[in-house]
């Protein structure tokens, strides 16, 4: 199951070809299409849920020097269970943000 996840994985890599990962793992590419297609309808499935959200009135202030640069308008932090938060901004690419998401719950 690893290696299944490791393989369809790989294939989702920017600029990757679908036909070039199942040639070098010896399988079809119609076998990798459907993992893919079961893989990205279960990360589906199971991003479908609800999230506790908090609103803050003022930001966090973080130690550090008062010439830090400023935040970049459209900041959003990911507070997971685990205490392990995730901040990115509006130009995130979404594909790279749920890789790591889903790494960290893993």
């Amino acid at each position: 199951m690893e290696e299944k996840h490791a393989i369809v994985a790989e294939s989702l890599a920017p600029n990757t070809s679908l036909t070039a990962v199942a040639r070098k793992h010896g399988i079809g590419t119609g076998l990798l299409y459907s993992w893919r297609h079961q893989l990205l309808q279960r990360q589906s499935s199971e991003a479908a849920c609800f999230a506790r959200v908090e609103m803050a009135s003022e930001p966090r202030r973080l130690a550090g020097s008062i010439g830090a640069s400023p935040r970049p308008s459209g900041l959003i932090e990911i507070a997971l269970p685990s205490g392990v938060a995730v901040r990115v901004d509006a130009q995130v690419d979404d594909r790279a943000l749920r890789r790591v998401l889903a790494a960290l719950r893993g």
